[in-house]
């Protein structure tokens, strides 16, 4: 006996693409903002003869050190003195302001006798600040329009209720316009008859 032909069945294919896991956290990974610690610095020494003097560690006198030097934003700032590193400032027992905002300032008449050094000096500090990158993606807000909507005024618009002045009308005047009109002879009126004009008058208005 004969074997029948197999018979062919067509089935559908569903394709599903998927996303790799490493696609995406590149696609939706956010920036990476986070502020970073620069190097120490130290671009000014106080002069123990000065009484006015002192160590000024800030952000105005690190730019006349070092013109290319960029700070997009401070977040964050530490302060040490030069030759106690790993001691605090509160235990130096001197007078200093270490700001985020500022840098670091230390007045020699600020400072007394009885801290860690006999003289009333300032110590040789240093800092080291944490700065935002200064990229476009770090400052989002520096581009964008303000919101805000602006105060609109409105001015009141002032109607004049004064009357016109009426003018007289103005009378239309009228014209007589005389038409002759030659009616042709009758046929039954001698040949030698002079024909008689009709007249026909008509007002026409101008």
């Amino acid at each position: 006996m004969p074997r029948a032909s197999p018979v062919c069945e067509l089935v559908p294919w569903i394709v599903v693409s998927v996303l790799s896991a490493s696609n995406c956290l590149s696609c939706c990974r956010l920036p990476d903002c986070s502020c970073v610690w620069t190097d120490w610095i130290d671009v000014s020494y106080p002069d123990g003869s000065d009484r006015n003097g002192g160590d000024y560690e800030t952000f105005e006198n690190i730019l006349k050190y070092n013109s290319s030097w960029v700070c997009a934003k401070a977040e964050n700032i530490s302060c040490r003195a030069e030759k106690f590193p790993s001691t605090s400032i509160a235990d130096l027992g001197q007078k200093v302001e270490c700001n985020v905002n500022v840098g670091l300032i230390c007045n020699n008449k600020d400072q007394q006798i009885g801290g860690i050094i006999p003289m009333p000096v300032c110590l040789n500090y240093e800092i080291s600040i944490c700065c935002t990158p200064n990229r476009p993606e770090c400052f989002p807000n520096d581009n964008t329009t303000s919101t805000s909507s602006p105060t609109s005024t409105v001015s009141p618009t002032t109607v004049s209720t004064t009357s016109p002045t009426p003018t007289a009308e103005k009378t239309p005047s009228s014209t007589t316009t005389t038409t002759t009109t030659t009616m042709p002879p009758s046929s039954s009126s001698s040949s030698s008859s002079s024909s008689t004009p009709h007249t026909t008058t008509r007002t026409v208005p101008v």
